[in-house]
């Protein structure tokens, strides 16, 4: 077939038209060279803010399919991150009756990453951020209906954005945590709380449990603040004060008032003490102008980083945490033939100069740990939690399985344990302590011939 001049320029004005389609199809608009210099955090940050607030999850009315998108996309990014989620594929529904009108259908996403405290593991810190948003509104320009998306980026995709990430570095260190953490999405926020009380009097069986609820709504905004608002609570106030002695990438202003009503509400109904973090009101609020184009993302990696160091605080502290201020508490010391925890010293345990278990995993006991033949013949794997107390002279004694994956891999975890060089001892008020730790020790098939230990392939002959 002969094609003339005309043609052919048509041709290619057609293939270019396509292929910028494609182009604005595939990437954001906005997007630059600096992109190239964003950390990994910061990166997952777009791409949870832009896929949660995006034009086809149509503003997350509570209820919709948008909402139900974003809490399949919660839960996906949950289980890439290795945190257990409790909640089924469709995530935990609840209806929602109104009136003259159908049954509203939302659900939470609850995920779940289990402390290594024996005496606390069964006590939680709750991390939650709102799913849903305004939705969409219909109005008239030029006589001509017009629909408006309330994206929510900053209201309040980028408060999951920031529960997603916090997710993902408690579970890579969980053994740095005494309590459980659980990450929940409530569904249905703004129909008055409804997915946070669903929570707390419907689902979660273990509500008399929670010590404390970490609230993130409305953090991407870090130009105008970064507050935290306690309700005064006392012990958490304390735990800010505690923080603020130390180097942090940012620090909260602690504030009287509260900053956005919201989930946290519900959980003082409860009376369980409750904290917000947010980066406060901005005038895209409420409106189809809260996109992706106003978020902070480098302001919010530096959040995140405090928010870790405090819910891991609040994760670590002994005792209790008051509701209301019952007049200060007298001070407890240990008793020197008792065992201390390790986060109670005021000078930790060391094994090899540093104070950091994951010294101990790497250094140690995944260099000496094997493999049972066994096991591998029966693609036996899983993780092994156990625990034990370094003694006054550095020795490592009373080697315990807390919670076993298989009696082979069982075994070989309290051999490698139990064959443990000397540590420096820890100590409290300046004397030395029997101390206890617990750690978990992963089993990982990879291929065959292989077996992963910690995310590292070893070979199986070792």
């Amino acid at each position: 077939m002969i094609m003339t001049g005309h043609c052919r320029i048509a041709s290619v004005i057609v293939l270019l038209a396509s292929a910028l389609i494609s182009a604005q199809a595939q990437y954001r608009t906005g997007g630059g060279y600096d992109e190239l210099y964003d950390s990994e955090t910061v990166t997952a940050f777009k791409e949870h803010v832009s896929t949660i607030a995006s034009a086809d999850n149509e503003g997350r009315r509570a209820g919709s399919e948008g909402e139900k998108a974003a809490a399949e996309y919660v839960r996906s990014v949950l289980l890439s991150c290795g945190v257990d989620v409790l909640s089924p594929a469709q995530g935990d529904e609840f209806g929602i009756a109104k009136e003259g009108a159908d049954t509203l259908t939302s659900r939470n996403v609850v995920g779940f990453v289990q402390g290594y405290d024996p005496d606390l593991r069964d006590r939680y810190i709750v991390v939650g951020a709102r799913l849903d948003n305004l939705g969409t509104n219909m109005m008239t320009v030029d006589g001509q209906p017009v629909e408006q998306i309330y994206f929510g980026a900053n209201g309040n995709a980028s408060g999951l954005a920031m529960m997603l990430e916090l997710a993902r570095k408690v579970a890579t260190n969980s053994m740095l945590f005494r309590r459980s953490v659980l990450f929940v999405a409530f569904g249905a926020s703004s129909e008055t709380y409804a997915g946070a009380w669903y929570f707390l009097n419907r689902s979660f069986s273990d509500v008399d449990n929670i010590d404390a609820m970490v609230n993130l709504d409305m953090v991407g905004t870090g130009d105008n603040g970064f507050y935290a608002y306690t309700a005064s609570n006392a012990d958490l106030n304390a735990v800010i004060s505690e923080l603020s002695d130390g180097l942090q990438p940012v620090r909260p202003e602690l504030v009287t008032y509260e900053i956005y009503p919201s989930d946290h509400r519900a959980f003082y109904a409860k009376e369980i003490p409750s904290v917000m973090f947010s980066t406060g009101q901005y005038p895209e609020h409420n409106t189809p102008r809260d996109s992706w184009s106003i978020i902070d993302f480098d302001m919010m990696e530096r959040e995140l980083e405090y928010v870790y160091n405090y819910v891991q605080a609040l994760s670590n502290r002994s005792g209790s945490l008051a509701f209301r201020d019952s007049g200060p508490a007298p001070k407890r010391g240990p008793s020197y033939d008792d065992v201390v925890a390790y986060y109670d010293c005021d000078q930790r345990p060391m094994f090899l100069n540093s104070t950091d278990p994951r010294q101990f995993l790497e250094k140690w006991v995944y260099q000496y740990l094997k493999y049972p033949a066994q096991a591998v013949r029966d693609g036996i794997q899983g993780k092994v939690m156990v625990d034990f107390i370094i003694d006054k002279d550095g020795n490592v004694t009373d080697v315990r399985v807390v919670r076993g994956a298989d009696p082979l891999l069982d075994e070989e975890a309290v051999r490698v344990i139990s064959a443990s060089p000397k540590w420096r001892p820890g100590r409290v008020n300046g004397n030395k302590v029997r101390t206890s730790m617990t750690i978990p020790v992963e089993f990982r098939l990879e291929r065959k011939g292989t077996f992963g230990i910690n995310g590292k392939a070893i070979r199986r002959d070792r």
